[in-house]
């Protein structure tokens, strides 16, 4: 099979489109024909080895995580899933080696759910870690509740603009910070449009004069900080990029393969209140490409790799 992988730790340079056999399918996992695979920021991430110290690797090392795609063949004790099927998965395991980056993956069958029909495939290969981390966040993490107010960092964003939707899915009201060109799309989305930058919170509370219920940071840079003094319950923020948000009361968000969350996803698209915006698609071949510009950190919605 074709796959981007790699042989060490580095920059894009590093990066490979190279011919691998094919993935062996143990008595719980599938075998997935991927149609497309999100690119996310820990794929680079993972790429120059920031995520060593924490998960062991092993290579050549097939990037990706995210993928949407077809049943090919089901281990012995499946009986999830049959060939044919259409599914969408974030295939995170214990270790790092076999990615999504692949013609063929083999994915446990707790990474997994049914594909909705209401998503193309480059749409589908973009829901699973972003939208998970959305859900995890919105629904576990803060419990968000109809009728509460909560404020979301980098609302435009990947993360963001998948956690806009399931919060006015929820019945909440959101407060969004984006940069001034993201203003309409972040309407467009349902939310009331902040700006970052210097007087933020004076900002926020010319909106919710009572401060909010919850706060949700995407960003980092001093988010955790100023949503602090704007929470109505203190300690009652999560973040994916701050630690330091546990020192104040908060949760860290690491998201977690989960199928019952990745159903109640498709679940929400299907019933159209989830949309995947993509912000552009790359062949399999280009991934270096795609990566590159995922790691500016400037792009709306979402980035997909399409396989076929």
């Amino acid at each position: 099979m074709k796959a981007i992988a790699i042989r060490q730790y580095g920059g894009p340079e590093v990066v490979e489109y190279l011919e691998l056999p094919d993935p062996k399918v143990g008595p719980d996992s599938v075998l997935v024909r991927v149609k497309a695979a999100g690119v996310n920021p820990v794929d680079w991430k993972v790429r120059e080895g920031y995520l060593d110290g924490a998960i062991d690797a092993h290579f050549p090392l097939i990037l990706g995580w995210d993928l949407a795609g077809v049943v090919q063949a089901v281990g012995g004790a499946v009986t999830e899933f049959a060939p044919g099927d259409e599914v969408i998965g974030y295939v995170r395991k214990d270790s790092i080696e076999h990615g999504t980056y692949a013609e063929l993956v083999s994915a446990p069958v707790r990474t997994l759910a049914r594909k909705p029909a209401a998503l193309d495939w480059a749409a589908a290969g973009g829901l699973p870690l972003a939208g998970l981390t959305a859900y995890q966040g919105l629904v576990k993490a803060l419990a968000l509740q109809p009728g509460e107010t909560v404020l979301i960092h980098a609302a435009a964003g990947g993360v963001g603009s998948l956690a806009v939707q399931i919060a006015k899915a929820l019945g909440a009201r959101v407060i969004g910070t984006a940069s001034e060109r993201n203003h309409a799309y972040l309407r467009g989305l349902g939310a009331e449009p902040v700006s970052y930058g210097d007087g933020l919170a004076d900002r926020v509370r010319a909106l919710a004069p009572d401060g909010v219920d919850a706060a949700f940071d995407l960003v980092g840079g001093g988010a955790v900080e100023v949503s602090a003094g704007l929470l109505r319950t203190p300690g009652r923020i999560a973040s994916i990029t701050d630690y330091g948000v546990v020192a104040a009361g908060g949760r860290y968000i690491f998201v977690r393969p989960d199928a019952a969350d990745l159903t109640a996803l498709a679940e929400l698209a299907d019933a159209g209140q989830l949309t995947v915006p993509v912000a552009s698609t790359f062949p399999l071949s280009q991934a270096a490409s795609a990566q590159a510009l995922n790691a500016e950190g400037r792009t709306r919605g979402k980035i997909v790799l399409l396989v076929d």
